[in-house]
Parts: C-alpha cells; sequence; structure tokens
C-alpha cells in the first residue's frame, strides 16, 4: 500500500457537465447527465459542477437545470456546484437545492461589455445583493474571472487588472477565485506573472487554475501554477468544451491529463485515473465524439 501522508493534496473541480456540456449542439438528455456526474463521482472527484441556472434562451444545453438538481442524488462528501448569473438565478438554485453557487466576471472591459452588456466594475456591482442572499441561505459562493491572460476582442489583458477583480471577487466573500484562461493562450510565463499579481491581492490557498488547452499549454500551466502553490485545478473529462472564440480548437483540459500530471508530480488527488478514463470513453461514446484526452488514448491504446 502506497504511503500518501506526504503527498501534497490537489483538488480537482470537474466542470465537464456543466462547462463542458454547455456548447454541446446536440441536446444531452438530463439521464446522460446524471449518469455522467454519478460516473465521476465514483472515480473519485468530490467536486463536481453540476449545471448552470441560466436562461435557457442563451444556454439551451442547461435549461433541465431544476429537473437535474432536483433528481441529483446527493453523495456525503461531494459538492455540486451550479453557476448563477444573478439574484433570480441564485433564488432559483436553492430553491432546487444547491449548497454552493459560483459567479462570474471578466477582467476584461470589451469581454465583459460583449459578452454581459456592462463594464466590469458594473458586472461586480451586480453581485453584491447575490453575495448578500448566499450568505443569509448559508449557501458558498466561488468566483470566476475570465481572460487573465488574454481577451478575444483586446488582447492581452495586464495582471494587475485581473489581480483587482479577483480582490474584489474575494472581499465580496467568494470562499474561492478561479482563474480562467478563457481563450487558451497563456503560457508558463504569462501565467506565473499572473498569478505573482494576483497572490499579493488573494491568499494562494484560495486561487484555482481553470485553463484552456487551446494552444496546447494548459497542463504546462497546470505544472506552473502547481510550482506557485496553487492546489485546486479546474478540469473537464475528455476536454469536453470547445472554444467558441477559435473553431475547431479545444477549449477546457481534460482532466485525465491534469490527473496524470499531478500524480506525476507527487500529488494526491483522489481520482482514479482508470475509472476516469472508463468515463471518458463512455460519454464520448454517447456524444459520438472522439476522447479528447491525450491521457486517455494513450492509457486505452496500451491496454488494447
Amino acid at each position: 500500500m502506497s504511503d500518501n501522508s506526504s503527498k501534497q493534496a490537489v483538488r480537482i473541480v470537474e466542470v465537464g457537465p456543466r462547462d463542458g456540456l454547455q456548447n454541446e449542439k446536440q441536446s444531452v438528455p438530463t439521464d446522460v447527465k446524471l449518469e455522467l456526474i454519478a460516473r465521476l463521482a465514483d472515480a473519485g472527484l468530490r467536486d463536481i459542477e453540476a449545471t448552470a441556472f441560466v436562461s435557457p434562451k442563451w444556454v439551451p444545453q442547461m435549461a433541465d437545470h431544476a429537473d437535474l438538481m432536483r433528481r441529483l442524488p446527493r453523495r456525503a462528501g461531494v459538492g455540486y456546484p451550479v453557476l448563477v448569473p444573478n439574484l433570480k438565478g441564485l433564488e432559483a438554485a436553492i430553491e432546487s437545492g444547491a449548497s454552493e453557487v459560483a459567479v462570474f466576471a471578466a477582467a476584461s472591459e470589451a469581454f465583459s461589455q460583449k459578452n454581459i452588456n456592462c463594464s466590469v466594475a458594473e458586472s461586480l456591482v451586480r453581485f453584491e445583493p447575490v453575495m448578500a442572499a448566499a450568505r443569509a441561505a448559508h449557501v458558498k459562493v466561488r468566483g470566476y474571472v475570465s481572460c487573465v491572460v488574454a481577451c478575444p476582442y483586446e488582447g492581452p489583458v495586464a495582471p494587475q487588472r485581473v489581480a483587482d477583480v479577483a480582490a474584489r471577487l474575494h472581499a465580496m466573500g467568494c470562499y474561492e477565485v478561479s482563474l480562467g484562461d478563457t481563450i487558451g493562450v497563456g503560457t508558463p510565463a504569462t501565467v506565473r506573472a499572473m498569478l505573482q499579481a494576483v497572490a499579493s491581492r488573494v491568499p494562494v490557498s484560495q486561487l484555482a487554475g481553470h485553463y484552456h488547452d487551446t494552444w496546447g499549454m494548459a497542463v504546462a500551466n497546470v505544472a506552473a501554477s502547481y510550482d506557485l502553490g496553487v492546489r485546486v485545478f479546474d478540469a473537464s473529462v475528455s476536454g469536453l468544451g470547445g472554444c467558441p472564440y477559435a473553431k475547431g480548437a479545444s477549449g477546457n483540459v481534460a482532466t485525465e491529463d491534469v490527473v496524470y500530471l499531478l500524480h506525476g508530480l507527487g500529488a494526491d488527488t483522489g481520482v482514479d485515473l482508470g475509472r476516469l478514463v472508463d468515463t471518458s470513453a463512455w460519454i464520448s461514446g454517447v456524444l459520438g465524439r472522439e476522447v479528447g484526452s491525450k491521457v486517455a488514448r494513450a492509457l486505452r491504446a496500451a491496454c488494447a
């Protein structure tokens, strides 16, 4: 039996059921989503982003959010956070049994205007009633910051701007702030510079890395972040979720690739890589797509 007592514990936040599936063109049945969540929990994942309480008009794939949450069997020790854009979304999430939510802001003014038609400052003000209502309901809130390295509309984003938004979310009550390289152009050098700026304002123990693999740098950026003390990473099984700003390009980093890297660095994720790879193959088959993880493809080829 291996001794994990000296290993660094790393938390993986699995975003496949929400961030991964939300851009799928085909409608994914609720039963498939529920089975995916169950299989991910069976593989040892303890934080599984289940859905988003957003308008079906904008994200049709998440139209079943309330039904999914009501039918979702809760497991001890497993959290099922959901994304909420505003107070209405929070109220619906709480009514459906959510005990943790996530809110999202951008470090880029252009991105904020294009996506939610307001400035970054205005978007943060909008979260104040959400945070107050969540506190009153004893619901945990996680914050997301998008475009932490660059924006598809305005190019590179200054690390200090990312730090400003992350610090504001943290001060508002977010227990953790996830830093998203939305278009996946980050490199270890740019990610380190960004993290150092943010960590001067928010404790590194309350930061998470959310790196997209559009340019093939996500795993390298996870390694760089781990070296700087980050111990929470978002990932999506089989790399579900393309990049909407680069047609045909990959988006979310595959959970299997992140787990393989972290285990190689001596970290303890609590994830059974074999079961995760099986889940990756299953959901890819259901969706009629190739497995999006290099690790999963290599392991399956080795076992064939």
